[in-house]
């Protein structure tokens, strides 16, 4: 069976972007392949973040993660720092990671732009993505178009490391991207792709109030400016919305309406908030029932952690023997 290895930063709950953009399709995948599914705690810390609040926000983007259907049963999930190898495996690449690539990636340089002073870990971020992946020796990465850069990256390592250290059997695979079926979802500023970090988002688990205060503000098609103006929905980010929480016959009728004005935005969004209510209640009552239980998500991570383990050992082992490190044999 097919290897998929998927990460998700530790941010807290999850908000639909990260659920429309990626979580949904591992849950779809788990079906599928052999998946391992990863909080990356330790890309977290890349830059500047609230070091007590790191491990709850881990811990709860886990019950997310889990409240959206991912089964322990079936993939593995775990922390990505309760498995050292991560880290040895990262370094171990960075000594084939080529400079100028790294120096060339989009997300880099968007990060890096008002940064007076610029960490070596935001530089050798896409290096330890290739370990996560690597590790694992998986060879499918479910990905959006914006990660695609990042994974090419990933398979240029596994071929300059098997060069030089396994020119006979390609040790590690070149990991083929997954493309995710939502592909880039935009925020609530109908501009930006959806991000905690811009404030334009919908977190998965928030009550039907916190969704409605949300929404009811959202930008819609610039050119209509007032109820009676029709609208084009082609270019209304709530359109787009519907398209993933209601009806073939909803999305149906929000255009219509849009295009001939037959009602307002705020008519088209409390459609909209009724539907991303109902379709997202059964995830929120799974997660408040595992926050009840916290013991019960720790244990979870835990044998997750255990299993990762197992494999990454082996991973670390051969490799470290094939670079000819003392005692590896």
């Amino acid at each position: 069976m097919d290897r998929i290895f998927s990460g998700i930063q530790p941010t807290g709950d999850l908000h639909i972007g990260n659920w429309l953009g990626a979580v949904r399709n591992w849950v779809a995948l788990q079906e599928r392949f052999d998946s391992i599914i990863c909080v990356v705690d330790l890309h977290a810390v890349t830059l500047p973040y609230d070091v007590t609040a790191l491990e709850a926000r881990t811990r709860d983007m886990a019950i997310g993660l889990l409240a959206a259907g991912i089964d322990p049963e079936k993939a593995i999930l775990f922390v990505q720092s309760a498995v050292p190898e991560h880290s040895e495996l990262n370094w171990l690449f960075t000594t084939v990671a080529p400079l100028g690539e790294l120096e060339r990636m989009t997300q880099f340089k968007d990060k890096t732009e008002k940064l007076e002073s610029i960490p070596a870990g935001l530089l050798c971020y896409p290096v330890l993505q290739a370990a996560d992946i690597l590790l694992y020796r998986a060879n499918k990465v479910p990905v959006g178009e914006d990660q695609v850069q990042h994974l090419e990256l990933s398979r240029e390592i596994a071929r300059r490391w098997n060069a030089l250290y396994a020119p006979d059997k390609a040790y590690f695979p070149e990991p083929q991207a997954l493309l995710t079926p939502a592909g880039r979802v935009k925020g609530l500023d109908g501009k930006a792709k959806m991000s905690k970090s811009l404030g334009n988002t919908i977190g998965l688990l928030e009550s039907p109030e916190e969704i409605w205060e949300k929404l009811r503000p959202a930008a819609t098609d610039p050119a209509r400016v007032t109820r009676k103006d029709p609208g084009t929905p082609e270019l209304c980010n709530i359109y787009a919305l519907h398209q993933y929480f209601s009806t073939k016959e909803t999305v149906a009728e929000v255009a219509e309406k849009c295009r001939t004005a037959g009602w307002g935005c705020l008519d088209c969004k409390r459609r909209l908030a009724d539907a991303m209510v109902a379709t997202l209640a059964p995830i929120r009552a799974r997660a408040e029932e595992l926050k009840g239980t916290p013991g019960v998500v720790d244990g979870i991570l835990t044998r997750g952690a255990e299993r990762a383990r197992a494999i990454a050992k082996t991973t670390l082992r051969e490799a470290r023997h094939l670079m000819g490190f003392y005692g590896s044999a």
